[in-house]
């Protein structure tokens, strides 16, 4: 196998793991402290069409990452709706409808206007965590697991990128890789008890209260 066809599948395997952990410590905690709801959202957007990007350059690896990417993306979706009291239809149709715009793009002008195109997503779902991380109180609810596996799949597309000479994952990925950089950089300081700048808090849901009914003696 060649370099570029291993690099190609480490990349794949990252891409389709990367969310797990994210995706189990939200269904064990529900805590979403720092989680940037817009990321994820954009995250479908960019998992539908880096998919087409993927079939249309003949590329399994990509296809397969960012498929798969989908079974973890949903739920996360599902859960931060339910968490903040949203309907979950409304929420990703917007996704649905700015990825088939981009799948236009490159089926109409090609992988070099796509990877233009693609720029802005790509930025916006890591942007959309960056201000998360700055302005949420506390970020427990992030998994740093998640978000080194995200940067290290960036990392590993920008090389195979340049490998294989797809023009329109260098001018997308490479991009995005230097703001992924800042959210590792900017989480460890928040762990290591940086304040949040203009902080927001996500209102608490109400426990439930327990009512006794004592029977009548």
């Amino acid at each position: 196998m060649a370099f570029v066809d291993a690099l190609g599948w480490v990349a794949t395997f990252v891409g389709t793991v990367l969310a797990v952990p994210q995706l189990v410590r939200l269904l064990r905690t529900r805590n979403i402290e720092g989680l940037s709801l817009a990321g994820w959202q954009t995250a479908l957007v960019l998992n539908l069409a880096w998919t087409y990007h993927g079939i249309s350059i003949g590329q399994l690896p990509q296809i397969l990452s960012s498929s798969l990417a989908l079974f973890t993306t949903v739920p996360i979706l599902v859960l931060m709706t339910r968490q903040l009291n949203r309907r979950l239809w409304p929420t990703v149709l917007p996704s649905l409808a700015v990825a088939a715009t981009m799948i236009a793009v490159d089926v109409g002008l090609g992988s070099a206007a796509y990877g233009v195109v693609a720029i802005l997503p790509g930025i916006a779902i890591t942007a959309a965590q960056t201000v998360e991380l700055v302005r949420a109180e506390h970020v427990r609810g992030v998994s740093p697991l998640s978000l080194s596996l995200g940067f290290l799949n960036l990392t590993l597309w920008v090389v195979w990128a340049l490998l294989v000479d797809d023009s329109g994952t260098m001018i997308a990925v490479g991009t995005t890789w230097v703001v992924a950089a800042f959210n590792m950089v900017w989480y460890v300081l928040r762990r290591l008890g940086l304040r949040a700048f203009f902080p927001r808090t996500i209102a608490a849901v109400p426990e439930p209260v327990a009512v006794c009914v004592h029977e009548a003696e």
